[in-house]
């Protein structure tokens, strides 16, 4: 321990994890290559991880989790902090003292038999004054692989971290001890008992019996949002936001915009976040895919991907729905949950047709058959984990230590009637009303009826850390920020369908480079709008209105786009109301005043 750090309170923090867990033996990672190379060789032996074919991918591998691992587990998802109401009604609460009690109760003897990893990292640039370091603790290889992907782990990192002298303290085990020196271990080792806790006021993450993705990928959501999203709000000048940061230039110009983007799941953000601009004239490029720390620098708001890869949904990701992440994921990768092809290849539903008959080896490792296998051959939560560096349209400046200032927020949410397809917020305020209003129709049932709207603010729901409405009051603390340059807000909805065939009506994908674009001109002040009783909506067909030049949009395509129906955005209302009073009396009076005035704009239609 004294060699590999001289910080007392790095040295504490573990000592305590190993006295508690009684590890076989502890590493302590540095994310070097040769260490990286002999952690896979054990990994590929023990049947963790398979090699794919390196003609077709090369450096990259399949794991097949326990078929009871393979999602976030939200329920077992909980927030400690001593007075229930400040985590509010969006979160789980615990009390903290009583949950710590339990979790150390859990990790006695937790990691009999196995190595624990001590993993040093950094969220965001190393050094950067955006950035922020983090340690976890865990005993699965698999983990410590996928966040030397996801975060800039290794010995960079604990010098930043005995230089600052701080970190977030994250603990993780998948509760699988081995009792015995002749027990087998399983390829995927996890616990049916699942707990995920967070402490934000000691800023602590401690994760039980998981292997999968958020659950155990500690620098993830639980540091990334949860806890990030309560030092923000200490702090009071920053944000932590699942959201998107791309970049988008004019080539006549020079110019640059960055735009950050928060979507609900399926609603189209990784696929917005790494667009193909079908505009000869614009170009744009990623600096991140989902998590956004923001901060004023100079009056501006300027973000960092706290990031360093993607940990994307493979299922309907394809090189004609985004082929960037196609790219980002032909080496160097992580797959879980896929399908295994004969020739050592990945396959999933929606990557491609196959010829009936093609036989593969599905995610629970059975024989499956295309044409007459009924179930999915890629598990629908599986995951490609890849190095961001990997897209070959990253942004020159996505690592830049001082961030990207950010010019416009853009919400969305996946919605078949109502909402059109772009309009902009009348200020930072209704901006903020409109992001705390939004939601999405479901799209599995497992989360409830097909179709049926899911209220879901600034697509936050599922990875808050303190009560919602203080969250509501952050945004507008954040717009009442002396003589700053506030960010313009815009809302889109790419899935508005055609009444009676359910069919599309806008093309989508590359073509939301129309939108922003004119986001762009709105930003440089070139943009025409209208007001509405919504807000601004764009002028269409004119310069500096929406470009739909080459698209043939039937009249009736674009007044359908474009439309408020009185009766629709009735129903649309009621809705918004019944979800910021399911709230709780902690929402700002200033958003049921904005809700107010909506209400009359629409019933003077």
């Amino acid at each position: 321990m004294a060699q590999w750090t001289s910080n007392d309170k790095l040295k504490s923090f573990v000592n305590e994890y190993i006295n508690l867990m009684t590890p076989e033996r502890v590493h302590f990672c540095d994310g070097s290559d040769a260490e990286n190379k002999l952690m896979v060789n054990d990994m590929v032996r023990a049947g963790t991880l398979i090699p794919l074919n390196p003609a077709k991918r090369p450096n990259s591998y399949l794991a097949r989790s326990d078929p009871g691992d393979v999602a976030r587990v939200e329920k077992q998802t909980v927030i400690c902090l001593p007075n229930k109401d400040d985590v509010g009604p969006t979160n789980n609460w615990a009390d903290p003292v009583q949950t710590k009690k339990e979790m150390h109760d859990l990790y006695k003897g937790s990691m009999k038999g196995r190595t624990m990893y001590v993993v040093p990292y950094s969220m965001g640039p190393v050094g950067s004054p955006l950035s922020f370091n983090g340690i976890e603790i865990t005993d699965s290889p698999y983990v410590v692989q996928s966040m030397r992907i996801m975060a800039r782990m290794g010995d960079a990192s604990k010098k930043d971290i005995e230089k600052r002298g701080s970190f977030v303290p994250g603990v993780h085990t998948v509760g699988h001890p081995l009792n015995s020196p002749s027990e087998q271990d399983a390829p995927w080792p996890s616990s049916k008992t699942k707990r995920i806790t967070h402490f934000p006021e000691s800023n602590e993450i401690l994760s039980y019996g998981s292997g999968y993705g958020g659950n155990a990928l500690l620098g993830k959501k639980c540091f990334a949002l949860r806890i990030a999203g309560y030092m923000a709000k200490r702090q009071g000048d920053s944000m932590a936001e699942h959201m998107l940061i791309l970049c988008a230039k004019n080539k006549k110009t020079g110019k640059k915009k960055y735009i950050a983007g928060a979507f609900p799941s399926a609603c189209g953000k990784t696929n917005f976040a790494m667009m193909t601009s079908t505009l000869p004239d614009y170009e744009l490029e990623t600096v991140g895919d989902d998590i956004a720390w923001m901060r004023f620098v100079n009056g501006r708001l300027h973000a960092i991907n706290p990031e360093a890869g993607f940990f994307g949904v493979a299922p309907g990701t394809s090189m004609s729905t985004n082929p960037n992440a196609m790219r980002s994921c032909e080496k160097d990768t992580i797959f879980t949950n896929v399908a295994l092809t004969e020739d050592f290849d990945v396959w999933w539903e929606g990557m491609s047709k196959l010829t009936p008959g093609t036989r593969l080896t599905d995610w629970l490792r059975r024989e499956w058959i295309a044409g007459e296998s009924k179930s999915p051959a890629a598990h629908p939560n599986s995951r490609f984990c890849a190095p961001a560096k990997n897209c070959p349209i990253m942004d020159p400046s996505w690592e830049d230590p001082n961030g990207v200032p950010i010019d416009a927020i853009v919400f969305g949410g996946r919605r078949s009637t109502t909402i059109p397809l772009i309009y902009q917020s009348r200020d930072w305020e209704h901006g903020t009303f409109l992001g705390a209003t939004m939601g999405s129709e479901q799209t599995a049932a497992a989360e409830g009826q097909v179709g049926a709207f899911r209220a879901d603010p600034m697509a936050m729901l599922p990875f808050g850390s303190y009560n919602i409405g203080d969250y509501f009051q952050h945004w507008l603390n954040i717009g009442a920020k002396q003589g700053a340059q506030l960010p313009k807000i815009f809302f889109v909805n790419f899935f508005k369908k055609e009444n009676g065939t359910g069919k599309f009506i806008w093309p989508g994908f590359g073509e939301n480079s129309r939108l922003i674009k004119w986001i762009f001109e709105r930003v440089d002040g070139t943009g025409k709008g209208r007001e509405s009783p919504i807000g601004i909506l764009p002028e269409v067909g004119v310069p500096g209105g929406l470009d739909i030049s080459g698209l043939n949009l039937d009249k009736k395509v674009v007044d359908e786009l474009f439309k408020v129906d009185k009766k629709e955005w009735q129903t649309e209302i009621a809705s918004y109301k019944k979800s910021l009073q399911a709230f709780g009396p902690r929402v700002p009076k200033k958003l049921f005043a904005q809700l107010d005035k909506l209400e009359q704009n629409i019933n003077k239609l």
